[in-house]
């Protein structure tokens, strides 16, 4: 049974075949995201992933690995607190904050960081629902 406190980590990575693919998919073809030359001309000297790119991992760990069953998500707040960059690792916490047990939802903090170095990249909050997984 979960409990405030819980956590879950993630290690991940994107490469540039992921970020063109996004970059397709969600029409967003900002020149900092796929043109080499833009990102190494830009004040952070390569190309940068797509802030949802690299948030969307909030969804895979929800949607298929932490008590995935039944999840429906409710809301997702985040802040992009530095640049996340193609073939590099981080990592992706997600900490049980707040429990509703009658209404089956829990309240989760969501952070993404640097697997080396551990600094922080995204900050956030979500909530979810499930029916099958958040029975006390």
């Amino acid at each position: 049974m979960l409990k405030v406190g819980d956590e879950f980590r993630h290690k991940f990575s994107y490469t540039q075949d992921d970020v063109d693919t996004y970059a397709r998919v969600s029409g967003d073809v900002n020149p900092l995201h796929i043109d080499s030359q833009a990102g190494k001309d830009s004040m952070f000297g390569r190309n940068i992933i797509h802030g949802f790119l690299g948030a969307s991992v909030f969804t895979k760990i929800f949607g298929a690995l932490w008590y995935a069953d039944g999840h429906v998500y409710m809301n997702q707040s985040m802040k992009w607190l530095k640049p996340m960059f193609v073939d590099t690792e981080y990592e992706a916490v997600v900490t049980v904050k707040e429990i509703f047990p009658e209404k089956n939802r829990i309240i989760y903090d969501c952070a993404v960081y640097e697997a080396d170095g551990g600094a922080q990249t995204i900050a956030g909050e979500a909530t979810l629902l499930n029916k099958k997984q958040y029975v006390w």
